[in-house]
């Protein structure tokens, strides 16, 4: 008893260290992706921080999958290489004494990573995607900012404003290059204010600016002053709401569709807390190590273990998406297979002694050869 009380107690340290350097580096990355999109005026500069915090939340099966994972690995690892494990093995304990405490710190994480997957991770990519839709469905106007040089939704006019813009209807010292089978044509004015017609159409209304067609220098360049000036900026209302793609679907409206793609994200989903489960076992036999040796692979077989695990989960998946297996014959073999891969790591650590065991007909066959020569 106190024995797995010191493992829990261990391995939810290690957990905590290992979860902050996986959340830190994902933060990170999401930060420069986000940031990047921000720049690029794909994304509203007022959405980054809620678009970074649905971006973490959709890696955060992951982190937890590897965190615990990686803890249990460590702490089998780092009892093995002190020599913990003799005292271990002196007091009657044998390998498949480490299942209780490892089930025990395992299987809180095991509900958390069902919980993200079925229910936090879904509505992430919804509340992401409405964001990125919203943006992109603004009217031009409303997507410059002042001092940069914004080019229109249908790639043929370019907008450029010294003030306002964003969320307010007005601008200020408004620049329009617009591109069309008339030619080119640029207009300048003081103030801009969209306003919405009676179908719901937007205009661009411009004061006290003057209006350039045609190419200076020729007869068909044509100049004027204007007092007012309309520019249509969208031709109609546009709607928010879409159909929100399976990923981003929740659970029990995927249960409710049939089709192979909802299918697929389905088993996805179920995947992540059985991958959970089956490494937090897997990472007991794995983290054996000699003693006497300086370093250890453990880590980075570890992590080729678990890629590997997540690209089967996704290879099933694809197949699945594509018709090439039924749902009810792809969910449980993967984990099925991965599962007795574990009883079999357990069986060769606990019977390294017997004499049928392959390490010990190695040694005789060792011995046999040595005898012959």
């Amino acid at each position: 008893m106190i024995f797995q009380r010191a493992l829990r107690r261990e391995m939810a340290s290690a957990a905590g260290a290992t979860f902050t350097v996986l959340f830190s580096i994902s933060v990170t990355w999401t930060l420069i992706g986000v940031l990047g999109k921000a720049a690029g005026g794909k994304v509203a500069s007022s959405d980054v921080i809620a678009l970074i915090a649905f971006a973490v939340l959709n890696y955060l099966p992951t982190l937890v999958i590897l965190t615990s994972f990686i803890s249990v690995l460590m702490v089998v690892t780092r009892t093995y290489r002190d020599s913990e494990m003799v005292v271990w093995f002196a007091s009657g304990l044998s390998l498949a004494s480490w299942i209780r405490p490892v089930l025990t710190f395992g299987l809180p994480l095991v509900l958390i990573t069902a919980g993200l997957s079925f229910v936090a991770t879904p509505w992430a990519k919804q509340k992401s995607s409405e964001y990125v839709e919203r943006f992109e469905k603004r009217e031009d106007l409303q997507k410059v900012s002042p001092g940069q040089f914004k080019e229109s939704a249908g790639a043929n006019r370019i907008f450029f404003v010294e003030g306002g813009g964003g969320k307010s209807s007005v601008v200020q010292n408004v620049f329009v290059n617009t591109v069309d089978e008339r030619g080119t044509s640029v207009v300048v004015a003081r103030e801009g204010v969209v306003t919405t017609g009676p179908k719901g159409e937007r205009y661009l209304v411009l004061k006290n600016g003057r209006r350039y067609q045609g190419t200076p220098g020729t007869a068909d360049f044509q100049s004027m002053e204007f007092d007012s000036y309309s520019m249509r900026v969208t031709q109609q209302a546009q709607e928010l709401e879409s159909e929100h793609e399976a990923v981003a679907m929740p659970t029990m409206e995927l249960l409710i569709h049939n089709d192979s793609i909802a299918r697929a994200e389905l088993l996805w989903r179920i995947g992540q807390p059985l991958t959970c489960l089956v490494l937090l076992l897997l990472a007991v036999p794995l983290g054996f190590v000699n003693p006497r040796a300086g370093s250890s692979a453990n880590l980075i077989i570890a992590l080729l273990v678990f890629f590997s695990y997540n690209n089967f989960v996704k290879l099933v998946e694809a197949s699945v998406k594509q018709s090439k297996m039924t749902f009810a014959l792809s969910w449980w073999p993967l984990h099925l297979g991965a599962l007795l891969v574990v009883l079999g790591l357990f069986a060769w650590r606990l019977n390294l002694n017997h004499r049928y065991h392959p390490l010990a007909l190695i040694a005789v066959y060792k011995r046999s050869r040595n005898k012959k020569d």
